[in-house]
């Protein structure tokens, strides 16, 4: 294992090697695969362009984060600048490395993209960004080609478990109730968290290696690491419990026509911005914060209301002001 790892930081020393111009583009195409551009884009897409690509692209990115969470408790592998202190830390995470997410979400965010415009030039842009975001987080330090690799192969798994589990249960959506809808999207997401906690008891929250610990810790802006932390899959799969549940209750009002005058458009993005805010600042401050389990539930409910604000209580509030309209 250290060999792999060892290859992997004389990669990285090379790439870095080649100058600090690159810092600017790489930390770029890094911003482009963190879950708060994703957060900016898709309610622009569900509110301002349209509802299914913006719900496809939430759902795909949340889902894909959860479980990227669970698998980085699964590997529990070091970081390239706590593992050899000749990496520069351009970059700093709290979490384990392997597999990357942003090279995991890029694969299904970006496939799901390009699947739903069916283009050849979608494609080649969605590839072309899978590589550079990837690229991007082995340049900045924070992964080994290795967890880049292994993004790379869980973003294809989660992208065909996306399309795949589209098709099939299109009928199942078709013939069921909505609260069985519901109730199968709230258990996927709880097996989820279910998942990351059982994997942090089978590890006993072991103790990290001090030089790990130490090596991070000199990280210019870094945070203390805390890989065992399950609030960021809480997060996650909260937001895919709300994003789903709100899909399924607006397609039963009629859906949303995301189409409208460029004004009305801005309107909605700026309406729907603002909600996510103050359900982020308000519930923030109301909420505790931390590991135990009830900040964990009430953090739970937290990003849930704001997925269904999202999905549902956004576009009926367009519908009421008059900034847009049902599809049917």
């Amino acid at each position: 294992m250290d060999a792999i790892l060892d290859w992997g930081v004389s990669l990285i020393l090379w790439l870095q090697s080649l100058g600090t111009w690159l810092i600017a583009p790489m930390r770029f195409f890094t911003f482009l695969g963190t879950e708060q551009f994703y957060l900016l884009i898709a309610p622009a897409l569900l509110w301002c362009v349209d509802t299914g690509w913006g719900l496809r692209m939430g759902l795909a990115l949340t889902f894909s984060g959860s479980l990227n969470f669970v698998l980085k408790l699964v590997f529990h592998s070091p970081r390239p600048y706590w593992y050899d202190a000749r990496v520069q830390a351009l970059s700093s995470e709290t979490s384990f490395g392997m597999p990357s997410g942003h090279a995991q979400n890029a694969v299904a965010v970006w496939g799901v993209l390009a699947d739903t415009l069916r283009r050849p030039w979608a494609w080649a842009v969605a590839i072309a960004l899978m590589f550079l975001i990837g690229l991007s987080r082995i340049y900045l330090g924070v992964h080994f080609p290795g967890d880049v690799i292994g993004g790379w192969a869980a973003g294809m798994v989660v992208l065909w478990l996306i399309l795949r589990g589209e098709r099939s249960l299109k009928p199942w959506l078709e013939r069921s109730r909505v609260s069985s809808q519901i109730l199968a999207i709230l258990a996927v997401s709880l097996i989820l968290i279910a998942f990351g906690a059982l994997t942090r008891v089978l590890l006993g929250k072991a103790e990290l290696p001090a030089d790990w610990v130490n090596l991070a810790n000199r990280a210019p802006g870094g945070k203390p690491i805390e890989p065992y932390a399950l609030s960021g899959l809480v997060t996650s799969a909260a937001s895919f419990f709300g994003l789903a549940w709100g899909g399924v209750l607006l397609k039963q009002r009629g859906w949303f026509n995301a189409g409208g005058t460029a004004w009305k458009r801005g309107v909605r993005y700026l309406i729907g911005v603002a909600g996510v805010l103050v359900l982020y600042t308000l519930l923030g401050v109301i909420f505790p914060h931390g590991e135990t389990l009830g900040a964990l539930i009430l953090r739970y409910l937290r990003y849930a209301l704001i997925g269904l604000w999202i999905a549902y209580f956004a576009p009926l509030l367009f519908i009421r002001l008059r900034l847009g309209e049902t599809a049917n």
